[in-house]
């Protein structure tokens, strides 16, 4: 990825680019970049050689910002147990005073006998995987784009993209987000933040009643920066027409700093939308060793590390005392999938449900901005002893605490 200055003309970018053997396949110009007074756009470029030498050729050069690897990322899961049994499983949902109790859990089904089950005046990004929104208990808070009109071959909102009804595929360059079976990350994902309670089917998510929106961008072998980058400014223009979106859920990392992605991040606190992260399932500590989009510093983002039912870390959970926020329950979590249920175990299911969280505090907080909701997060966590000098908080996800 190729970030040139402003002002340099399409003679002397060509002319750097011959220097690395490259070519440009693609210029990134979203609509909110240029609103926010981009001209020039991101090149994504094709090489002959090594990326690393091309970078390292072209940083400092009069005419770059900066220039990057075009970095893929993957999934921030591990497989677990693929049947549904019984619904005592969903342990992540559990609190002290629920039937049965789990005090690890989120306490989310302490917050729904308060009342407390969301609100479909609030919005969702899935950035991820495709979900599938057919999903019996995914259905009724799948959300669709308003500005457009399903099946008409028309770009009725006139943001380039043709039909994009429940979102758009970056990986596929398509309006289909949902291809079947391959789309099980993001289906698990949205279950956790927004199957729907009380209807006596399957889970529930955090948020009974809520609205999502995906921005897939994770295909079978991955996704790219430049394919996150364009998935964030999607749903940021989806904010700036009028949808109350107010985070977005990212289950992915991989690859190093990318400073084109952090300013996509940017753009988003700009316009008023977290941006939570999962830690990564590396064993490492991020404060020492970086993982990314985990370890951006923008205000907006929130990082979540894992914890078993039983209140530990998780062994495969990334930790850090200043780079990660919060713990939630990310082992053997069970939600949807297509066709039915599964468990999962990941930073990738303990993310979701800090997704959820923001939106139940959303749904009785109309207005909040994205540090109010960050900050009522945070300050309601649970003191947690093996969560102690590994996260911001030293403690896990309290749903029922605002």
């Amino acid at each position: 990825l190729v970030k040139f200055k402003e002002g340099v003309d399409e003679t002397r970018k060509k002319t750097v680019l011959e220097k690395i053997g490259g070519k440009q396949k693609e210029k990134i110009l979203t609509r909110i970049m240029a609103k926010r007074g981009d001209r020039q756009g991101i090149a994504v470029v094709n090489l002959s050689g090594k990326v690393d030498d091309a970078v390292a050729l072209m940083t400092g050069l009069p005419e770059v910002e900066y220039a990057e690897p075009n970095y893929v990322y993957t999934h921030q899961v591990v497989s677990n147990d693929p049947y549904y049994t019984i619904s005592s499983q969903l342990w992540g949902m559990y609190g002290d005073a629920t039937t049965p109790a789990n005090k690890y859990g989120s306490q989310a089904g302490e917050a729904w006998a308060a009342g407390h089950t969301g609100s479909q005046n609030v919005w969702i990004g899935i950035i991820d995987e495709g979900y599938m929104y057919s999903h019996p208990d995914l259905a009724v808070n799948a959300g669709t784009n308003p500005g457009e009109i399903a099946g008409d071959g028309i770009d009725n909102d006139d943001n380039g993209l043709i039909d994009d009804v429940f979102g758009w595929d970056f990986d596929g360059n398509n309006n289909t987000v949902y291809d079947g079976t391959q789309d099980d990350h993001g289906t698990h994902v949205a279950g956790t933040i927004g199957a729907a309670g009380g209807n006596g089917v399957g889970v529930a998510g955090v948020c009974w009643h809520v609205k999502i929106i995906n921005a897939k961008f994770l295909g079978i072998n991955g996704g790219t920066t430049a394919n996150a980058i364009k998935a964030i400014d999607y749903i940021t223009a989806l904010k700036s027409k009028g949808l109350n979106i107010i985070a977005t859920n990212n289950s992915w990392g991989g690859g190093g700093y990318s400073k084109g992605l952090y300013d996509a991040i940017e753009r988003a606190n700009a316009a008023n939308i977290l941006f939570i992260a999962a830690a990564g399932n590396s064993k490492m500590n991020i404060d020492k060793k970086a993982s990314y989009p985990a370890s951006y510093t923008n205000a907006n983002l929130i990082a979540v590390a894992s914890i078993n039912s039983k209140g530990g870390l998780s062994s495969f959970s990334n930790y850090g005392k200043t780079s990660v926020d919060i713990g939630a329950p990310g082992e053997a979590i069970w939600s949807t999938v297509p066709g039915g249920y599964a468990s999962y175990s990941g930073t990738s299911m303990a993310t979701p449900h800090v997704t959820g969280a923001a939106a139940l505090y959303a749904s009785t907080h109309p207005g909040a901005t994205p540090a109010q909701i960050k900050g009522a997060i945070m300050s309601s966590a649970v003191a947690t002893t093996s969560l102690n000098g590994k996260c911001v908080t030293n403690g896990r996800l309290n749903v029922s605490g605002f």
